[in-house]
C-alpha cells in the first residue's frame, strides 16, 4: 500500500468514528436519553469503531516506520513486505487516483444528491434533519462498500445482501418513526422466522438445481388441516404430528415424481401443490360453508410459539424465534461438517462426478423433497399459533418470498452453491425491507415491484460467476 493510500485509509477510519458516534450522541440526545449516558455510549461506540477499522483495514503506524532490531536472528525478524519496496516520492496523490478510477461511483453519488435535493424542494417537509441525516448515511455506507467490495473474491452476492441488510436497517431507523422499537423489532424477527423456516426446503433443493413450488400450498393445507383435526377433538400433540407426516409424505411424493420426470420439477411440485390445496379445502370444507377456512380454539401453547408476545422460559421473545436459530445451527453445521452435506454440494456440482463417488443422486433428490415437505407443514402449523385460525392462503406469499430469499442470499438455482446461512441473509433483507416500506406507507403491490427489482441485479450477479461446474 502506498503512503498516501495509507494515509488516506486512516484518516477515512478516523471521519468514520466520528460521524457513527456523532450519529448515536444525536439519537440519544433526541429519545432525552441521560447526558452521562450519552456521554459513555458515544465515546464507546467511537473507540470500537476505530478498534474495528484499526483489524480489518490499516494499522496506525505506516510499515516503513516500524523498527526491528537487526541483532535479533533473521528468522524472528517481522519485516512487512512494504519496508522493503522502494517509495516513490513523487507518486500521484491518492485520492485524486482515487477519484480517476471511481467517476462512475462519484457521479452515482452526486445523482443521489441531486435526486434528493430534487425532493426537497418538491415535497413539502421533505427536508428534514431525518431525511438529511439519511442521506449522508447512506452516502458514506455505500462509498465503504464500494471500497471494501474490491477485497471481496467469493461470494459477491452474499457480500451485497450484508451490504444492503445493513443499509436498509439504518435508513429505516432514520426515517421510519419507532422502526428501532422493541416491538417492531420483535415484529420482524416473528415473521422472519417463519419465512426462514419455510425456506430450508427451498435452498435444500436449490442445491440441487432443483424448484419446490409447493411449498406456499403445504403451508396454507397444513394450517385449516391442524384446525381440522384439533376440532375433531383429537389431541393437540397427534395433530401436530399428524401433519408433519403428512407433509413429509407430500414431499417424498414430489422428489420420486419429479426425479423420474427429469427437468419437470417446476410444473409437477406446482401441479401436487395445486391438488394439494384443493384436496384440503375439500376435505376440511365438509359440513360447512366456510370453504379454505376453519375456525376453533387453538391451543395456548400454540399461541404462545407463534405469537409476538410469547414467552420462551421467562424471555419476552417469540419461541418461534428460538426455533429458527436452533434450525439455521443444525443447517449451517450440517451442511459445512457432515459427509451428508458435503454430498449435497457435490451433486448440485457435478453429477457424474459425484457418480463417481457413489453419491446416490436418487436418495438425495427424494431426501431434500421430504424435508421441504416436512418444514412446510411444520411451518404452516406453526402460523396457526399466529393466526388464530385456519386459513387456505396464509401461505400464498411464500411462494415469492422463498425464492426471493435463496436467490438474494446469493445461492444459486443452477445448484452446487450457497448454503442456508446465505439465505438467512436473504431472509433478514427482505424482512427490514418489507418493515421499511410498509412504514413509508408502501402498498403490497408496491411492495413486491421493489422486491422484483432487488432481484434482478443477484440473479445477474450469481449468473456471471463461474459455476462450481467448471471448477471441478
Amino acid at each position: 500500500m502506498q503512503k498516501s493510500a495509507f494515509s488516506f485509509y486512516k484518516l477515512l477510519g478516523l471521519f468514520i468514528a466520528v460521524i457513527i458516534s456523532g450519529i448515536s450522541a444525536i439519537l440519544g440526545w433526541l429519545d432525552n436519553v441521560p447526558t452521562q449516558h450519552v456521554v459513555f455510549y458515544t465515546v464507546a461506540i467511537f473507540a470500537l469503531v476505530l478498534w474495528g477499522w484499526y483489524h480489518l483495514s490499516v494499522r496506525w503506524v505506516y510499515p516503513e516506520q516500524i523498527h526491528t532490531d537487526s541483532n535479533l536472528p533473521l528468522n524472528n525478524q517481522a519485516i512487512p513486505e512494504q519496508v522493503t519496496t522502494d517509495i516513490d516520492e513523487n507518486e500521484p496523490s491518492y485520492i485524486a487516483s482515487l477519484i480517476s478510477r471511481k467517476k462512475s461511483t462519484i457521479l452515482g453519488i452526486l445523482l443521489l444528491t441531486a435526486i434528493f435535493l430534487g425532493f426537497s424542494f418538491a415535497m413539502e417537509g421533505f427536508f428534514q434533519w431525518r431525511n438529511i441525516l439519511s442521506v449522508i448515511t447512506l452516502v458514506l455506507f455505500l462509498g465503504i462498500a464500494i471500497a471494501i467490495n474490491k477485497n471481496v473474491k467469493a461470494n459477491k452476492s452474499a457480500y451485497m445482501g450484508l451490504v444492503v441488510l445493513i443499509g436498509l436497517f439504518i435508513i429505516g431507523t432514520l426515517v421510519v418513526e419507532g422502526f428501532l422499537s422493541t416491538l417492531n423489532l420483535k415484529s420482524m424477527l416473528l415473521f422472519a422466522s417463519f419465512l426462514g423456516l419455510a425456506c430450508i426446503g427451498q435452498t435444500l433443493v436449490a442445491l440441487l438445481g432443483g424448484l419446490d413450488l409447493s411449498i406456499p400450498f403445504v403451508i396454507g393445507s397444513s394450517n385449516i388441516g391442524l384446525m381440522f383435526l384439533l376440532n375433531l377433538g383429537i389431541p393437540p400433540w397427534l395433530c401436530f404430528i399428524a401433519i408433519l407426516l403428512i407433509g413429509a409424505g407430500i414431499g417424498f411424493i414430489n422428489g420420486v415424481l419429479s426425479f423420474r420426470l427429469q427437468g419437470q420439477a417446476l410444473i409437477l411440485t406446482l401441479g401436487v401443490g395445486f391438488a394439494v390445496s384443493g384436496g384440503a379445502q375439500i376435505l376440511t370444507s365438509i359440513g360447512t360453508e366456510f370453504g379454505g377456512n376453519v375456525f376453533g380454539e387453538v391451543p395456548r401453547w400454540l399461541v404462545n410459539i407463534a405469537s409476538v408476545n410469547g414467552n420462551f422460559i421467562g424471555i419476552k421473545i417469540p419461541p418461534v424465534v428460538i426455533i429458527w436459530v436452533l434450525a439455521t445451527i443444525i443447517m449451517i453445521v450440517g451442511l459445512r461438517n457432515s459427509s451428508w452435506g458435503r454430498g449435497l454440494y457435490a451433486l448440485g456440482g457435478s453429477r457424474t462426478a459425484a457418480a463417481r463417488l457413489s453419491i446416490s443422486e436418487k436418495s438425495y433428490w427424494i431426501g431434500v423433497y421430504t424435508i421441504s415437505g416436512l418444514v412446510s407443514a411444520f411451518t404452516g402449523a406453526l402460523l396457526l399459533g399466529w393466526s388464530g385460525g385456519g386459513f387456505i392462503g396464509v401461505g400464498d406469499q411464500y411462494l415469492f418470498m422463498t425464492l426471493a430469499a435463496v436467490v438474494v442470499g446469493g445461492t444459486s438455482l443452477l445448484g452446487g452453491r450457497g448454503g442456508y446461512g446465505f439465505t438467512v441473509i436473504g431472509v433478514l433483507v427482505l424482512q427490514v425491507l418489507s418493515s421499511f416500506l410498509v412504514g413509508l406507507g408502501l402498498s403490497f403491490q408496491g411492495q413486491q415491484f421493489v422486491f422484483g427489482l432487488m432481484i434482478l441485479p443477484m440473479v445477474a450477479l450469481y449468473a456471471r460467476s463461474p459455476h462450481i461446474r467448471t471448477q471441478i
